[in-house]
């Protein structure tokens, strides 16, 4: 952290999407004696941003000129953007501004790496650098192995390897990064929808021991769309008969972990980095 504060702003730029990890960059940059200038994109977690941040603005996810403008305001030139914003928005109705428009016009294809990385070069244009989202977030990673109380069967671990092959596979098409398995059969791959959809929709097909996987891209850019699991993860696949969920270890955010590991040991639950 000490190299790498000497490269940082005093003060940092945060675009907030929703979920725990949002507040917990602002934190931990705030307990490396940064200050943080937040763009909130969620009301489910803009108090506890207010807590911890310098200041926090409001924007529409579509709002792009208006987020350029509020750091220009406050002399932002590095940011970082995290937390959930579903790219459904696309879809439905979006509200875009002209500058996004003009932005979306430019990109080919909108997966995932064509919209961010288009995204970080306009920021560019702007003055604006887009630095690494796990800077601040390094003990989130967990090592490899077992994370909760029970390990994967043979059949489990086969399930396990086969998903993970999967994940990468489609994480290097751009499509997602979450597979679930059932007896070396794949049951749902996640696309546009989202983890939480792909977990229902593979989950439901099994017969209450599906496996979830979620990988890290081949060369995954630091900057953007990091994998991340958390309780909600867990919650979703005992409801819908999830039995294993599989991470790809120093390279996915685990948050809530102590309450993850309760859950799954609880519910008797194969919780593991591999």
């Amino acid at each position: 952290m000490e190299t790498l504060d000497k490269k940082l702003s005093k003060t940092l730029g945060l675009i907030a999407g929703d979920g725990e990890l949002p507040v917990s960059l602002a934190k931990s940059a705030a307990a490396n004696n940064h200050e943080i200038i937040a763009v909130s994109l969620s009301p489910t977690n803009r108090k506890e941003l207010e807590s911890c941040c310098k200041k926090v603005y409001t924007s529409g996810a579509g709002e792009l000129q208006k987020v350029i403008d509020i750091f220009h305001k406050e002399n932002v030139t590095q940011i970082t953007f995290i937390g959930k914003v579903s790219k459904t928005m696309l879809l439905r109705n979006p509200r875009l501004d002209s500058k996004a428009i003009s932005f979306m016009k430019q990109v080919k294809r909108l997966n995932d790496d064509s919209l961010m990385l288009k995204l970080i070069e306009g920021l560019a244009e702007e003055n604006i650098s887009v630095i690494d989202q796990t800077i601040f977030l390094k003990e989130y990673f967990p090592q490899k192995g077992v994370i909760g109380k029970y390990s994967p069967d043979e059949l489990q671990q086969i399930d396990i390897e086969y998903g993970f092959q999967i994940a990468k596979g489609i994480g290097g098409l751009d499509l997602g990064q979450t597979v679930v398995v059932q007896d070396k059969m794949v049951l749902a791959v996640e696309a546009i929808e989202g983890t939480d959809r792909c977990i229902e929709r593979g989950c439901k097909l099994g017969n209450k021991k599906a496996t979830v996987v979620k990988v890290s891209k081949p060369d995954q850019d630091k900057r953007f769309d990091v994998p991340a699991v958390g309780l909600r993860t867990l919650k979703n696949m005992q409801k819908f008969g999830g039995k294993v969920l599989a991470i790809e270890a120093n390279e996915t955010f685990v948050v809530e972990k102590d309450k993850m590991i309760e859950f799954a040991d609880r519910h008797k639950m194969v919780f593991i980095a591999v």
